[in-house]
């Protein structure tokens, strides 16, 4: 996650850092963006559907809560800014409706609040009625040329066109997907037997299906996920059971040696094992203990998770969605773990992991190291 500081009266800088920070470009939205002291650094940068700020009866609850979003990360003044598809200027529609809502939940704590409006050609103050933003707006070419755009376009940093673009995985072929559909069906059955069995087959099955995620992370790591049937059912077969998910979750966290294999092994838990997957936990999310995410152990892990969604059944990949939402939202990306999360929200309702980090997006909770840098 990158911070850029910048002055309120630099609003040209502010318009072209949203996308950046969002990760795509927003449309028919309301963005709430968080000034902090002393110079107004950008904070907390939050979407949310245009229409649904401007509803008559939801939209100041919506407003109040955004406002409490900025004043939990700090903010001391904030900014609107509304994608809309024309100059709202001179009619009373969503646009100054939304803008009216902010207002008036934001007028005791953060005062007057500043209203952008970007369109599909152009930006401008919403409450502007002279020569600096003509009908229509300045050019957004303009936003192309500022300081902030070029370093994060020189530092890597991509837009996608749209909010679904920033979590779409398109799925593999009709022959990859009925490999991996054969090596996961021999893999259920495994599991089935198993219960039979005893605990000891069921530890088994849970230590080989975590071997399966190792076998994985080092096919992407050396030469990519290939076209073949395994690990990549057995992995998806292993995700649905939460001791394996949990086990690979552990596995995501550096620096926590066996504790993944740990995690699958007997029957039960411990309350050892449970301490010890408390402090693996506590990497992400406590602002005392929280890491930062690795580089490129957390790249490779993301694309195997992506190669189980494009390879599993679809409409069932609840458990990998909501370990990449997770990933995501580890190293900042909320608008990514976003889209994700309602991707597995959709697959299975009620899915109890996906929604406690539901919870902590909802709430704009960051992760761990966010909170201990600031």
């Amino acid at each position: 996650m990158q911070t850029t500081t910048l002055r309120v009266s630099e609003p040209r800088e502010i318009l072209a850092l949203v996308p950046h920070r969002l990760g795509f470009r927003p449309a028919d939205s309301a963005v709430a963006v968080s000034l902090r002291p002393p110079r107004g650094a950008v904070g907390l940068v939050v979407r949310v559907d245009l229409p649904h700020l401007a509803d008559a009866s939801a939209g100041p609850m919506l407003a109040r809560t955004l406002v409490a979003h900025l004043g939990r990360d700090g903010a001391r003044r904030g900014i609107l800014v509304l994608y809309t598809d024309r100059d709202p200027r001179g009619s009373d529609g969503p646009a100054q409706t939304a803008a009216r809502h902010f207002q008036d939940a934001a007028a005791a704590s953060l005062g007057d609040v500043l209203v952008w409006v970007v369109t599909p050609s152009g930006y401008l103050a919403l409450d502007c009625a002279d020569d600096c933003c003509p009908p229509g707006g300045r050019p957004l070419r303009d936003l192309d040329s500022t300081q902030v755009g070029a370093t994060l376009v020189l530092a890597g940093s991509a837009v996608a066109d749209s909010r679904d673009d920033i979590a779409r995985i398109r799925p593999q072929h009709g022959e990859v997907r009925r490999s991996v559909a054969r090596v996961r069906r021999r893999w259920e059955r495994r599991w089935e037997d198993a219960l039979v069995s005893g605990a000891d087959a069921v530890s088994r099955w849970r230590e080989e299906s975590l071997a399966a995620w190792r076998t994985a992370v080092t096919l992407v790591e050396t030469e990519g996920p290939g076209t073949g049937g395994a690990p990549w059912g057995r992995v998806e077969a292993g995700l649905a059971d939460r001791r394996v998910r949990d086990g690979v979750l552990v596995a995501l966290v550096p620096g926590t040696a066996d504790l993944a294999e740990r995690c699958v092994r007997g029957a039960e838990s411990t309350p050892e094992l449970d301490a010890a997957l408390g402090v693996a936990m506590s990497m992400i999310i406590d602002p005392v203990r929280g890491v930062v995410p690795p580089a490129r152990a957390t790249a490779v892990h993301e694309a195997v998770l992506e190669a189980v969604v494009s390879r599993g059944r679809t409409g069932a990949q609840a458990p990998a969605l909501t370990l990449l939402a997770l990933l995501a939202w580890w190293r900042g990306d909320g608008a990514r773990a976003r889209v994700l999360l309602d991707g597995a929200l959709d697959a299975e309702p009620g899915y109890r992991l996906a929604e406690l980090l539901d919870d902590a997006l909802s709430a704009a909770v960051p992760p761990g190291w966010v909170r201990h840098a600031d």
